[in-house]
């Protein structure tokens, strides 16, 4: 029977390149399929990898309907056996709740990849309803490491290098580390170059500690041979000033 699985974690796990793998292990085997993306950072109708691997995807965009998607393609002679929905965190509620009725009404798998939580640490509606409705629901096991070296489990959003947590859900921006020490400027546009995003461990997404801020602070005098973010430690004034 068909299922619908969401594949979740945070970026740098391999979420893309699974779902090109999975897309090619299906065709190999003489599936036809759909590949579908939203807001992929190569481009539009597109499904890419950090790895560097890219194939052509279907854009979906507010008005896709995917239960009219594969009943064009069934009613003009293309078979569908499954789909492989990528950046599936920015899908509605209600297209999810279409993929579920493809898998349940027309037997067609459906393969769903997604970071699970935003910036802030909230569910992506999309990525809520599919854990709401998958059938299974598998955390990749490719670990996305924090500058710390331990596992990151969250996606932090950065303006010229500095975390924030406020903002809108979806913000087109770079995954690179910012190196840029400038502040933003309060009240006005953030430029789209100056947004990064970047994985963090819970402890550093806590505390605000950026690969950054990080080397910033690596740089400077500490007077005590603590670790790099104990001088962010609310107390931690009072201790050398006292």
């Amino acid at each position: 029977m068909a299922e619908l699985v969401f594949f979740s974690g945070t970026m740098d796990c391999g979420k893309s390149t699974l779902a090109l793998q999975m897309d090619h292990n299906h065709r190999a085997r003489g599936r036809g399929g759909v590949r579908f993306s939203c807001n992929d950072r190569a481009g539009d109708s597109t499904i890419s990898s950090r790895l560097g691997l890219q194939t052509d995807a279907v854009e979906v965009v507010g008005g896709t309907d995917f239960w009219d998607e594969v009943v064009a393609r069934r009613t003009n002679g293309l078979r569908v056996d499954y789909l492989i929905c990528d950046e599936a965190q920015f899908y509605s509620p209600t297209q999810v709740e279409q993929l579920a009725r493809v898998v349940d009404e027309m037997d067609v798998d459906v393969f769903a990849f997604g970071i699970t939580s935003d910036f802030r640490t909230r569910l992506f509606p999309g990525s809520q309803r599919l854990i709401e409705l998958a059938d299974k629901v598998q955390v990749l096991q490719v670990e996305a490491l924090c500058w710390c070296g331990r596992r990151a489990t969250q996606n932090a959003r950065t303006v010229n290098g500095i975390m924030v947590v406020e903002g809108d859900q979806v913000m087109v921006g770079d995954v690179a580390p910012q190196n840029s020490g400038d502040e933003p400027v309060p009240d006005e546009p953030v430029p789209a170059h100056a947004v990064g995003y970047e994985t963090l461990c819970r402890r550093h997404y806590m505390r605000r500690v950026t690969a950054h801020g990080a080397n910033l602070m690596a740089g400077a005098d500490q007077p005590l041979p603590f670790d790099i973010d104990a001088c962010l430690w609310p107390g931690a004034g009072a201790l050398r000033h006292g």
